[in-house]
């Protein structure tokens, strides 16, 4: 029978067993997906008036008979990953948990319970702050001298890459404290470097979709924030317990 539960840490497994239990988060996380993208095809129309608020009533041009249907296959896509992305993330997480010990499982659950919280968080900022001013700036960049037309297919992917890596972006404070919390570097090296983080996080936040200097700033105020404030939990949270050890104070 299939595993649909994570593994102990003293339970010791099989490679057929551990491929079985694969097989079968994998089906899992599968079948979610493929039930998301059911439910966001049936409900395409509001899912595109969602895409398309930020255009404030801008029509969106097609160039091919076939178009209109993959376009919305794709953007149907896009929100069955948004839909789906906690259940899979829990999978992920319960195929690789029994290679912690106890003490590091407490050190990582509340890591990947954060996970979705934050993804949340980032897609929510992009949606209603980022993509709007990317597209106000890129929009009326010139347009006096240009006839913008927007294709649809074009304008989706930069709307649903735009909100999956600000989402993923948002996970600086999950990174942070993992490598504080498995002692891999202290919160005093993390400040000590910190124009070097925020020299990345400039780097990643040019990396967007939207590859405009208004998109990039706009990014960059809240994930300089998010590691600041990472530094702070990390202070707090962030230090790896000490080993019980036994005081001998007499020869036996």
């Amino acid at each position: 029978m299939a595993r649909i539960r994570a593994a102990d840490f003293d339970e010791r497994l099989t490679l057929v067993e551990h491929l079985d239990e694969l097989r079968t988060r994998i089906l899992i996380s599968g079948g979610v997906l493929l039930v998301a993208a059911a439910l966001c095809l049936w409900q395409n129309h509001l899912l595109l008036d969602l895409a398309d608020r930020p255009l404030d009533g801008r029509k969106l041009l097609t160039l091919s008979v076939g178009e209109p249907f993959m376009t919305t296959l794709t953007i149907s896509l896009y929100g069955a990953i948004l839909l789906s992305l906690p259940v899979i993330l829990y999978q992920l997480y319960a195929f690789v948990l029994p290679a912690f010990s106890p003490t590091e499982k407490r050190i990582v659950l509340p890591l990947v319970l954060m996970i979705p919280f934050l993804f949340i968080a980032g897609v929510v900022f992009a949606y209603y702050v980022i993509t709007p001013a990317a597209l106000d700036f890129l929009l009326n960049f010139n347009s006096d001298e240009f006839n913008i037309q927007v294709r649809a297919r074009d304008y989706y992917s930069f709307f649903a890459l735009s909100l999956l890596s600000v989402g993923v972006l948002f996970q600086i404070p999950v990174g942070v404290l993992a490598v504080t919390r498995l002692g891999i570097v202290s919160p005093n090296q993390l400040a000590a470097n910190r124009r070097y983080a925020i020299l990345g996080i400039a780097v990643l936040a040019m990396l967007l979709p939207g590859t405009d200097p208004v998109t990039m700033l706009i990014a960059m105020v809240p994930l300089v924030f998010l590691f600041e404030f990472s530094i702070v939990l990390a202070r707090i949270f962030g230090r790896p317990r000490e080993p019980a050890t036994d005081l001998v104070t007499g020869e036996g």
